[in-house]
């Protein structure tokens, strides 16, 4: 059979043959030698994926009904996209995850009894977040972020366009609040390039959805160890309406950031406004210091009368950051690789929706962010969505 195809298909004149090839449905796959049948789009399974996962996530916080918020830990799955926003385009920052654990109130963090003793001395002499009549909680995360230059078909490196990078980390975050404002100490660790296996979960997603998958990953940044410290306080400035009902609040935000990976300060601060607003201390994109969703204390909706359990909110935001290093565009530290000419300044503006159900908080924001390095060609749109549970 392979043999009488083959014959027929030299036997067509060049513009037969391209007439027969333009006349295959679009599902099967234009090779000379093969008409091999694409995979169909899988999108709608993640759909139902998901939706299973929500549904099964509702039903499990029905059962925190009576928690306490001083003694609830918050878990917190944020996914960023540029699938997610106006600009579907697979390029910049393509996507991130995380996962993030918040601790339930510490009075000392001696009393987290995992942590090796050298870091509860080392804690001890930190002046940020030790200060008198604090609360205190820790934090754990784990993530990946994953950076693509515009033309994902081409094969060369592309010079004016960013570094292919992946990031793969770990954040131990320690947080000490009180009513008016909440200070952070979070160390980052974790590995830039090959081995952040950015390049094996993007492709594998490219072909679970039947897309292109870029082809330019022999050109991302060399494996390089990254450590990072940041520093951040955030302060609940004012709140306008009741506890329960209508209500506006805002939240400044100053912090410094020290490593290998990024070293900058950044400055912002958002407003929020609508029924029955979460008593926390706001909603942040994926970055260290952004464990801020779990319930300050019992005027948290969460942790309402059952029926009243519910709040809905919109927030408006607005992130500024003075840049003196970033890895992921001047490339690696210690070896020659791919870079670009950063921009020392970049903003991040943010609009989104917030909901509260029972335990459960549920955010989504579009993310509007200014051009990071001189060549690159136009603004970036992504979005953020991301799902809390306190229990």
């Amino acid at each position: 059979m392979n043999t009488m195809r083959s014959q027929f298909f030299r036997a067509l004149p060049r513009h037969g043959r391209n007439r027969l090839y333009c006349q295959m449905p679009r599902d099967y796959d234009r090779s000379p030698h093969l008409l091999i049948r694409r995979k169909p789009m899988k999108i709608k399974y993640a759909v139902v994926l998901i939706c299973t996962f929500l549904i099964l996530f509702f039903s499990q916080a029905a059962w925190a009904s009576n928690q306490i918020a001083g003694s609830s830990d918050t878990l917190t799955l944020s996914l960023e996209n540029d699938a997610f926003g106006f600009d579907n385009k697979d390029r910049h920052y393509t996507h991130g995850t995380k996962i993030s654990w918040l601790s339930r109130d510490l009075s000392n963090y001696r009393e987290v009894e995992w942590l090796p003793g050298f870091f509860h001395t080392a804690i001890d002499q930190l002046p940020v977040i030790n200060g008198p009549d604090r609360i205190r909680t820790l934090s754990v995360s784990l993530g990946q972020s994953i950076y693509t230059p515009e033309d994902r078909a081409r094969t060369d490196l592309i010079f004016n366009d960013r570094p292919y990078a992946g990031v793969l980390y770990m954040g131990l975050g320690l947080h000490s609040r009180n009513s008016r404002f909440m200070d952070s100490v979070e160390l980052t660790v974790g590995l830039v390039g090959r081995h952040s296996y950015a390049q094996d979960i993007q492709k594998e997603v490219h072909v679970w959805t039947d897309t292109l998958i870029p082809q330019g990953w022999e050109h991302q940044l060399h494996d390089e160890p990254i450590v990072n410290l940041f520093i951040e306080r955030k302060w609940r400035a004012k709140r306008f309406g009741q506890i329960e009902g209508f209500g506006l609040d805002a939240i400044p935000h100053a912090g410094l950031a020290v490593g290998n990976a990024y070293t900058g300060i950044n400055v912002g601060g958002q407003v929020r406004f609508g029924w029955n607003l979460p008593n926390d201390f706001g909603t942040f994109l994926i970055r260290p210091g952004s464990d801020s969703n779990a319930p300050a204390d019992d005027a948290d909706p969460r942790f309402f009368e059952s029926l009243h359990r519910f709040g809905i909110h919109g927030f408006l935001a607005v992130d500024g950051r003075a840049v003196a290093r970033d890895i992921l565009l001047d490339g690696n530290t210690f070896r020659k690789s791919h870079s670009v000419d950063k921009n020392p300044f970049v903003a991040d503006c943010i609009g989104g929706i917030g909901i509260l159900i029972h335990c459960v908080k549920i955010t989504y924001a579009l993310v509007y962010r200014t051009k990071e390095f001189k060549t690159q060609n136009k603004e970036q749109y992504f979005g953020s969505i991301s799902i809390s549970y306190t229990f």
